[in-house]
Formats: structure tokens, sequence, C-alpha cells
């Protein structure tokens, strides 16, 4: 791939999309072609159908070609499904007392994290630098020149079971192009949506897809944890399915023109049309009131912020009321989500847009499209180290000798 040439790929339960960009020298960026199309073959973003997944990708990547008059050999992935995990690792190095941190100090508990890490039947996707501490004190951004008797450091790693990624792997494959680099979903939306101090100062993104959320928390610049649930947008309209007994597409058209996640006075009174599942002529047609509808997309969006709570509870956000939240992705658009969200999280709402990336093309501009622009923003900006040595197998094998000590311990 031309150097001054990158390509995002964003494969998602609901829609796949690619984006092709100059990088200029200033290192800006231009967007000169994109396309998207519905996903075909996934669900909570995992592959079930590669073939199918494999023609909505050619067919997505094509139209972004003929836009941009190019051809693209290689891209930078988004890894997403409820299957992504986040696991801090540390290390730590004693110091010279009569001497105070230096680049060499910090090289050195760095490249002691990054040795040999076990990533347990998972690709390893991030392995970013969190924090450092002095003698087990308070987070330090930067250690140099400080006086101490031990320095530590958190390492962040980001991972995906590896059959899954091997799946996903085999769609960019077939479909004729090499991964350049890949990016937990979250982290690419955070890029994209996020301003300088709330990654500074601690804010998680929150991006609601079609059959997926995807999470992920920010401190003092960069990512300090990663999680995802198996609900979306496409269970709240599964939800009208069931309850109006519709089909999808219509539901999904009520949810997208008349849904809201909370309810007003003045909707008891408001009358929608639905057209009952297999009966769709005018003469079936049979009416609600959009109470109705609202009454069934409620509860679930309340559901879907509830385990986003509990999600930060157990990184120890539960109770951090200025941590500050910032909804993305298509579902972000529903009416009234962020005030939900507010009162569910006890904490400051937002909705993120892009905003990362100048000129941003008109389709493009919305927060459905968080996600792939947030990795062009990750391939300009990026500047994670691979770990010296990584090691896949379960947790608690450690060997031969482990597997002896197992045998015997089973047959004594």
């Amino acid at each position: 791939m031309n150097r001054s040439t990158i390509a995002a790929l964003d494969i998602g339960s609901s829609k796949v999309c690619c984006v092709i960009a100059h990088v200029m020298r200033d290192k800006r960026l231009k967007i000169v072609g994109y396309g998207y199309n519905a996903s075909q073959g996934i669900k909570n973003g995992i592959i079930t159908d590669i073939n199918q997944a494999t023609l909505s990708v050619c067919n997505t990547v094509e139209d972004a070609e003929q836009m941009a008059n190019e051809r693209i050999d290689g891209v930078i992935l988004n890894i997403s499904g409820d299957k992504t995990t986040s696991k801090i690792r540390n290390a730590s190095i004693n110091l010279r007392k009569n001497k105070p941190i230096n680049e060499t100090d910090i090289n050195k508990v760095l490249e002691k994290g990054l040795y040999k890490i076990n990533v347990e039947n998972n690709e390893l996707i991030h392995c970013q630098p969190m924090n450092y501490r002095i003698d087990n004190g308070e987070e330090l951004k930067d250690p140099m020149n400080i006086y101490g008797e031990e320095l530590s450091m958190n390492i962040l790693l980001g991972m995906y079971p590896s059959i899954l990624y091997k799946n996903l792997s085999m769609v960019v494959e077939e479909s004729h192009l090499d991964i350049d680099n890949k990016v937990l979903s979250a982290y690419a939306s955070g890029m994209s949506c996020l301003v300088e101090d709330e990654k500074e100062y601690g804010a998680t993104i929150v991006d609601i897809g079609g059959g997926v959320t995807s999470i992920a928390t920010f401190k003092n610049g960069f990512p300090v944890a990663f999680s995802s649930l198996p609900v979306g947008g496409i269970n709240i309209t599964k939800d009208i399915v069931i309850g109006l007994n519709t089909s999808f597409a219509h539901a999904e058209d009520l949810k997208n023109r008349h849904g809201c996640a909370f309810m007003v006075s003045h909707d008891e009174y408001e009358s929608l049309d639905v057209y009952p599942m297999g009966e769709e002529d005018d003469s079936s047609i049979r009416q609600i009131h959009r109470s109705d509808l609202i009454r069934i997309i409620g509860p679930r969006v309340t559901e879907i912020f509830e385990m986003v709570s509990r999600k930060l509870a157990l990184h120890g956000l539960a109770n951090q009321k200025n941590h500050r939240v910032v909804l993305t992705g298509g579902c972000s658009q529903l009416p009234g989500i962020n005030q939900v969200a507010g009162v569910v999280l006890d904490k400051q709402v937002r909705l993120g847009n892009p905003r990362n990336i100048p000129n941003i093309p008109e389709a493009l501009n919305n927060p459905t499209f968080s996600t792939v622009l947030g990795l062009l923003s990750f391939a300009t900006g990026n500047a994670e180290r691979k770990p010296k040595k990584v090691i896949n197998r379960p947790a608690g094998e450690t060997g031969k000798l482990s597997k002896i000590f197992n045998w015997l311990r089973q047959n004594s």
C-alpha cells in the first residue's frame, strides 16, 4: 500500500464500512473514498458465514476504491464482538537510590513488562503502557528525574479469542487484503470522539452498535480498560418485532422514525401505523399509540446501561461521579438515550460525533462511522510497542514440568 494512503475497514454487525484516506506531510488526513453496505454473515461482531461476510467486504471495498480511483492492498481492521477482554500486566525494577530516574530506567521497566506475555488462547490486539508508580505511590504519567527505590508500571493488554480472530482474518484474506494493523472498536471510537481533556482526566466511550456495545475507558491520554456487551440496536429492533408482531424491516423503521428512550405525555395521543408480520398491505394496517412503541424500547435501553454500569463497577468507576461517559455508535442517535444513560449511570453523559479528522464528508459525519474514522486516527497517532515474546496457552499451564505435577496429583 502506498505510504501516503491508508485504508480503514470496519466489519460490524449491521454494516461494513471502508474509508480510504491520504496522509499529508503534516500528518493531516484527507478522505478520498468511502463505501458502506449492510452486513451479511456477521452476528454480534462474530463471523457466522465466511462467504457472505467476504462478499460484504468485497462490495464495500470496491465502492471505496472506485470513489478514490485507486486500489488498496491492506487495511487497518476493527476488532469487535462481545468476547473482547482486557488485562493489566505489572512490571517493576529496583532503582539506584542516589540517582534520579532516567530514560534507561524507563526503558528497562518497559522491556520487562513487554517480555513473555501469555495471552491465554487470545490474539493480542493491544499492548499499551498505562502509568508509572514510584514506591507504590500515586500514578505518574512521566517519572523522569524523580528519586525512588522502585519503579513500576502497568501495561494494558487488549485481547480477542484466537479462534474468532482466525475467522475474521480469513474474511479479509479472502477479500485479497492484508491486515496492516488491528484495533479494538471502542479504542478507535475513543480516538474519534473524545477530546484531549476527556482522554487525559478520565472518560469512558460507550459505542452502541448493531449487535455489540463496545466500551473503553481512557485516562492520562491512553486507554486503561476494554470490555464489551452482547447487546445493541438490533436487540431493540427484535423486541419491537415481538412486541408489535411486525417484520424486522418495519420494526427498524418504527425505531428510527418514531422511537425514543423515554416517554412524555403527548406520546399517549400520537398514533402510528403498524403492518402485521406477513401482511404488508394497506388493508392490514393497525394503529398503535407511540407510547406503546416506547414502552418496548425503554426497558431495553435501561437494561443496556445497567449492564454498562456493572462493567464500570468492575473497573472501579461506579462511584466516580466526575467520570464522564460519551455515547456513540448508530444506536446513540435514539432520542433521549443520553438522558436515560445519565440517570442509570449517575454520571455526566454526552453524545459523541466523529470530530478529530478535518473536513469529514457529510455522509460520514455521523456516530455510525465513529469507529472507522477512529481507525484512521489510530494509524497516524499510534506508538504501541509489541511484546518480545507472546505465549498462547491456557492460564496456569506453564510447560511440561507443570503437566507432570498435575498428572501426579490426579493419580496419587
